[in-house]
């Protein structure tokens, strides 16, 4: 049956309550707080909490600026460390202030209210409650212009006229990468408080019961639109490679320009043991809200491809 919300009349995609049986191979592994229930969205079945029906309307008809700038990703394929590259690029090479603030106040992430709903949050302490309200806010709230804007929603789940309007970077990864990274996510934050091992992980993956899931449709949907002038579709192993040249990519769809000095430094600051180590983007506020789990993976891990996944099989 179709969920029920007050602004679904605006909002044409149907959001379907997750079938019983599914929702309790999800319970097995998942913590409490996701307790509420999971919906999925459209013909494609896009897999998330109940928290979406609160937000996903308000995104799809949220208005746009020519001059946003959208990062989307399926989680885990290299998001924030393409963030930081195009902000920098976007902001004239800028580092007082990408230190200064965190990755998470300059580049909102739209969908990210729907994990500080009252029913997610109602296991934490009200500082705690307050303090994500504050760092996820909903569409109607980001108003600093120009907007930095991250997602893991499908182009379809995206106001319908985001390409012709703003520009949009989609950062792709190997699945077996991304399940990898996913795992030791969910694992470290409480939120998500996942318990099973990496082998009922990817089962859960591939059967679409991971949030954002099914992996392969979102990524599908900007690829089919990797030529449209607005999108700039990269992969996280081609970066990783030969980070001069996607820095030359990115500026170049930005409109801008790199200098020998700012790519130098630009690909210092992005190098891996230096990047996990910079608080700005290293997520170190999920530790002050004591929302990570103690003696797990950090939220930066290795950036390394071709995890041996099947190993474990």
């Amino acid at each position: 049956m179709n969920e029920t919300n007050e602004n679904i009349h605006q909002y044409p995609l149907d959001i379907k309550v997750l079938n019983p049986d599914e929702t309790a191979e999800v319970f097995k592994y998942f913590s409490e707080s996701l307790q509420d229930g999971f919906v999925r969205i459209g013909p494609k079945g896009y897999f998330f909490t109940t928290g979406i029906n609160e937000v996903a309307p308000s995104i799809y008809n949220m208005e746009l600026k020519p001059d946003d700038t959208w990062v989307i990703s399926f989680p885990k394929s290299g998001t924030t460390w393409m963030q930081e590259l195009v902000w920098l690029v976007a902001n004239d090479f800028d580092y007082a202030t990408a230190e200064a603030v965190p990755l998470v106040a300059r580049f909102n992430f739209i969908e990210g209210s729907m994990f500080s709903s009252k029913k997610s949050l109602r296991y934490y302490s009200d500082e705690t409650r307050e303090q994500l309200a504050a760092l996820f806010k909903p569409p109607d709230h980001i108003a600093k212009l120009p907007r930095f804007i991250k997602s893991h929603l499908p182009l379809s789940l995206l106001p319908p006229t985001l390409l012709d309007t703003c520009k949009v970077v989609h950062i792709a990864r190997d699945p077996r990468d991304i399940a990898v990274s996913y795992y030791h996510h969910d694992k470290r934050l409480k939120l998500m408080g996942y318990t099973g091992d990496l082998k009922q992980y990817w089962n859960m993956l591939i059967k679409n019961l991971v949030l954002f899931s099914p992996l392969f449709d979102n990524v599908k949907e900007s690829w089919e639109k990797r030529n449209h002038p607005n999108m700039l579709f990269l992969f996280y192993e081609d970066a990783l490679k030969d980070l001069p040249s996607t820095v030359k990519r990115v500026a170049k769809f930005l409109g801008k320009t790199v200098t020998e000095e700012q790519m130098s430094r630009l690909c210092d600051h992005l190098a891996f043991d230096n990047f996990k180590k910079n608080k700005s983007v290293n997520m170190e506020i999920f530790k002050k809200l004591n929302l990570s789990c103690k003696d797990v993976s950090p939220f930066i891990r290795k950036g390394e491809i071709k995890s041996l996944i099947f190993n474990i099989f």
